[in-house]
């Protein structure tokens, strides 16, 4: 196919379908303006970002890329042989902060970091610090582990970034990602290298590179590394092919296995192919998956993985609370699967986990200042935890607190790209109208596909309170539809429109009209907490609830009981001017006795105990926490 250089026209988003049930709006279409996302999106802007980056400078990550160019590789290398990766997610943050906020010196220091990574690029397109050069090993000769391809992924998903938020920019990222891509089509194309990367990433982010340049190649080398998944390429290793998805064909698949990053991301892309190639087969096995995955093998917390061997998902319904791996990028990834099938098919499930996985996961990962981050996020802590030095990178699963940084440090450049692009994720249009799946207070100004203009304010307190108040800014007069998400848990809301007043059954609700300027519609969605039992074939947690608020889930911290957790029981919830608190059954323990025989229910003293939102726990220094909480 020859090449084309067309750039096509695409929303500042991280996802474009060329076609699909929803358009999603992008960064210039939709800002958040305040409440909780912004407040978190602000912390990212004005700490985390920098915060990355000098760890990145500190640890030698940035650095190969200058040594690779000084032929200094590969003694003085640092990093894992991902820590390239880990600089383009930070590119990719970068370039959605300045496509949000247009920040100067944020932009300088872009620049600055594309003219390092693109002095390391080969004549050929190849770019990478780990292999290659004098000293290294070859090229491709551990596909298995060396994480080339996946590295490659990372920076197409920078590169499309900067060209969607800043097309006219000249620093070249967008040329060294083609390259690079060119270079990969070339090598792994039909008559290359059969084989696939033991990592899956490349396969979302050539798809999107392919969407934001024209070049179908690229959409069709994806497809290929889709295909070839799967079938055997990789070597077996003592974790099993279903590790790296190399066990079962993605056509083939019923569930999501192995490491939940890989799987996620895998899944993300093949949605991608399925989309571009019209293939409804492959689109049908993915939802497939997702319904399965859902079903059986994620956390209330929207979380995936509970195996800490293989960072992995285990059979259905091993959902253990205490053991919960539930890595944060293995969030991100479901929010990125997900996504591409709402797009896809327009189901409000979709958004449900978007965005219980946003509040519960995403969002617990980075402490309150934005410079601490959690890797793996349990559900339970027998123990207190302990405070991680400050300057040293912790192992990645052991931290029982937040640390500054980790020696695998995927996690915090992943939640600085999901927060800096988070407005991509609120609203979407269709040929009929505009829909809302994330509520948060925002400003949408979209057109239809027929030229329509559509400007909408958003107010809400979301999700301290449930009311979510849309005003008709501007509009034709013309009728179109304006669709919202009711949460699945939010049996009993109400819809008040400018004809009166209605139920909102769980799904979407739609009001269909010529709106005029000053139009108020109003979702009521009721936020008492609730109390939920867990599916009794998770033996984990049986005998156990869960207290919800909301999108929230909550727990109680030892921090609020004034005791360990592991003595407490719940008998009782009430809510006092939007706070949950709980009765708590708090019964002194006798560590030296045999903890088996028939034993009577002990005695105990009762209190009532403020419950908090997951996301906010060990904000307040070394404590216990439990989510899943035994009735008294």
């Amino acid at each position: 196919m020859t090449m084309t250089t067309t750039t096509t026209t695409a929303a500042a988003t991280p996802v474009a379908p060329s076609h699909g049930t929803l358009r999603p709006l992008g960064l210039d279409e939709v800002q958040v303006t305040g409440g909780f996302w912004a407040q978190r999106q602000a912390v990212n802007a004005t700490a985390s970002l920098a915060h990355i980056e000098h760890w990145m400078e500190r640890e030698g990550w940035i650095g190969n890329f200058d040594r690779a160019v000084a032929g200094t590789l590969p003694l003085d290398r640092g990093g894992r042989e991902f820590s390239d990766s880990e600089v383009y997610k930070l590119l990719e943050a970068m370039a959605w902060e300045i496509g949000r906020g247009d920040d100067a010196d944020l932009d300088g220091r872009f620049r600055a970091l594309v003219g390092r990574i693109g002095a390391a690029q080969e004549p050929d397109g190849y770019l990478n610090t780990m292999f290659g050069r004098t000293g290294q090993r070859p090229r491709y000769s551990d596909l298995e582990w060396g994480h080339e391809l996946y590295c490659y992924g990372h920076l197409f998903q920078a590169a499309v970034a900067r060209a969607r938020t800043r097309p006219d920019a000249d620093d070249g990222l967008l040329a060294i990602a083609r390259r690079a891509a060119d270079h990969v089509v070339e090598t792994f194309g039909p008559g290359g290298i059969e084989s696939v990367c033991g990592h899956a990433e490349i396969e979302p982010a050539l798809a999107e590179l392919g969407r934001a340049t024209g070049d179908r190649r690229y959409v069709d080398q994806a497809a290929l590394f889709v295909e070839r998944r799967g079938t055997g390429t990789l070597a077996d290793i003592e974790l099993g092919r279903a590790y790296y998805q190399d066990d079962v064909p993605v056509r083939e698949a019923t569930v999501l296995r192995g490491h939940a990053v890989r799987a996620n991301y895998l899944a993300a892309g093949a949605v991608d192919v399925a989309v571009e190639t019209d293939d409804g087969e492959l689109l049908a096995a993915l939802t497939t998956q997702w319904e399965n995955t859902v079903a059986r093998r994620t956390y209330v917390t929207g979380g995936q993985g509970s195996q800490h061997e293989g960072e992995a998902f285990s059979d259905d319904f091993v959902l253990p609370p205490d053991r919960a791996y539930s890595e944060t990028c293995a969030g991100v990834g479901s929010v990125m699967f997900s996504w591409r099938l709402l797009l896809a098919q327009g189901l409000p499930r979709y958004a449900d986990l978007i965005e219980r996985t946003l509040f519960n996961v995403v969002a617990t990962s980075p402490s309150h200042a934005g410079t601490e981050f959690y890797y793996t996020n349990t559900l339970h802590q027998r123990v207190p935890g302990t405070v991680p030095p400050t300057d040293v990178a912790s192992p990645r699963a052991s931290s029982s607190l937040r640390a500054p940084w980790f020696a695998v440090s995927c996690c915090p450049p992943n939640v600085a790209r999901t927060l800096a692009s988070l407005a991509a994720y609120v609203a979407t249009t269709d040929d009929e109208g505009l829909q809302l799946h994330q509520y948060a207070p925002s400003r949408i100004r979209a057109s239809l596909v027929d030229g329509r203009r559509i400007e909408l304010d958003v107010e809400t307190e979301y999700p301290r309170d449930g009311v979510v108040r849309v005003s008709v800014v501007a509009t034709e007069d013309r009728p179109w539809t304006l669709s919202l998400r009711v949460p699945a848990w939010a049996q009993g809301a109400t819809l008040v429109t400018p004809d009166g007043e209605q139920p909102a059954p769980a799904g979407t609700v739609a009001v269909t009209r010529s709106f005029a300027a000053g139009d108020v519609v109003e979702l009521r969605l009721p936020m008492a907490p609730r109390v939920s039992s867990a599916d009794p074939r998770i033996d984990a947690v049986r005998g156990c609830v869960v207290v919800e608020r909301g999108p929230e889930v909550l727990c109680v911290e030892s921090v609020d009981l004034g005791s360990d957790v592991e003595g407490a029981r719940l008998s009782g919830v009430t809510e006092v001017d939007g706070h949950v608190l709980a009765t708590m059954v708090v019964a002194a323990q006798d560590d030296a006795a045999w903890p088996y025989g028939e034993r009577a229910e002990p005695a105990g003293t009762t209190a009532e105990v403020p419950l908090i939102a997951y996301h906010d726990w060990a904000n307040r220094g070394p404590s216990t926490m439990r989510v899943w909480l035994p009735l008294a």
